[in-house]
């Protein structure tokens, strides 16, 4: 009875799942020895790291797991932490196989990678963003996000990543491995999470980079962080044509690109050069989105306070005979939706039934239901 207890024990116990990897800590051989002493169960564990952030919701989980088998009552956790030997062979598993520096998110990844960018800023690109990640979250899907506006970041405090001084939280290491936070489901890396203020005062440290510091911080989020397997990456494009959408063209051809723009003319003539300038490397325009589009007032009247039919221009310019660039959605200037970008709440968790937030919905159903190219993909078949 003790030993099938004790096998009771590790089953449990090997189920909890470590908040940052994901992943069962059975799988990951954190679970050491398991013994039972009539009513007490004795559970040795063993963390990532010292000083791991995820320890007092482990153990805390642990302590539940194992106490929720019958016949247990009291439960004895030792905590260690993992040797230079295993965490080297955890990092290796988390790989898959990949040598380190290896890209994951290669030609045949099956991640659905969409890199959202715009013409210009001021356009509500990484708002859409963190709304679309959210929104994708929600619906199931494991989702990451890449900051890749280095020098204007924003996600982590749209997501409500910042603490009181205003300053996001730092990855996790294992070796050479970052852990990327979550927040709202959505696993996020950005350059603000390791830029610190001089003595916790004042703004966070600006970004004074040039093309190769560029192209190497966005060449390491994409080998260098562990996303673990993700159905949807997207990536919030820094505006313009500049280094990093050239850098992003190079390691990434075939990810899939939605542009972002607003109503009037000066913003979508801009907005379709993006586009353009994906193309040549190879990315695939999935469609538009048009933001800060009319808005209804209460007495029933529309204000169109940057014009209109931009994002229908943009989708027109885009498409050719061989395929139409869709317009996915027209969001309507809101109040909400910028209150709760602020907030860190993004609006279609927050607020779903705002009118902006109803369109950033429809167009992450577009995203979703839209096909993926397969073609030079190697698929995870099996043979008998």
């Amino acid at each position: 009875m003790t030993a099938a207890q004790a096998e009771s024990v590790r089953s449990a116990v090997g189920a909890v799942s470590d908040p940052e990897l994901r992943r069962p800590i059975g799988e990951l051989d954190m679970v050491r020895d398991i013994s039972v002493d009539g009513a007490v169960a004795h559970v040795a564990i063993a963390l990532t790291i010292v000083g791991c952030p995820a320890a007092e919701r482990i153990t805390s989980d642990v302590r539940a797991a194992a106490a929720s088998v019958p016949g247990i009552s009291d439960v004895v956790l030792e905590v260690g932490v993992m040797s230079p030997a295993e965490r080297n062979a955890l990092t290796e598993r988390l790989r898959g196989g990949k040598g380190p520096r290896e890209m994951p998110f290669g030609p045949g990844t099956l991640t659905r990678i969409v890199a959202v960018t715009s013409g210009k800023g001021g356009v509500g690109k990484s708002t859409v963003t963190a709304n679309l990640a959210a929104s994708l979250a929600a619906r199931g899907l494991s989702v990451g996000l890449i900051d890749a506006d280095v020098h204007g970041f924003s996600i982590p405090g749209q997501l409500g990543m910042v603490d009181a001084d205003g300053a996001p939280p730092q990855p996790t290491r294992i070796d050479d491995l970052m852990l990327p936070p979550v927040a709202h489901g959505v696993k996020v890396i950005s350059i603000g999470m390791f830029l610190r203020r001089g003595g916790g005062q004042g703004p966070l440290g600006a970004v004074a980079w040039r093309g190769p510091m560029l192209h190497r911080t966005v060449q390491q989020f994409l080998t260098d962080v562990y996303f673990g397997d993700l159905d949807v990456l997207l990536l919030d494009m820094p505006p313009g044509t500049g280094d990093i959408a050239i850098s992003v063209g190079q390691l990434l051809p075939h990810a899939d690109v939605l542009v972002v723009t607003t109503p009037q003319t000066a913003a979508s003539d801009v907005a379709v050069r993006s586009g353009l300038v994906a193309r040549q490397t190879g990315q695939r325009v999935i469609g538009v989105i048009e933001n800060m589009a009319a808005m209804t007032l209460p007495d029933g009247t529309t204000f169109e306070l940057f014009g209109s039919g931009g994002g229908a221009a943009v989708a027109e310019a885009l498409s050719g005979p061989d395929a139409a660039v869709p317009l996915l959605a027209s969001v309507p200037l809101s109040p909400t939706l910028r209150a709760d970008a602020d907030a860190g709440i993004p609006a279609v968790l927050a607020h779903p039934q705002d009118p902006a937030a109803i369109a950033i919905e429809r167009a992450a159903a577009a995203i979703m239901s839209e096909p993926r190219g397969l073609a030079g993909r190697s698929l995870p078949l099996r043979t008998r």
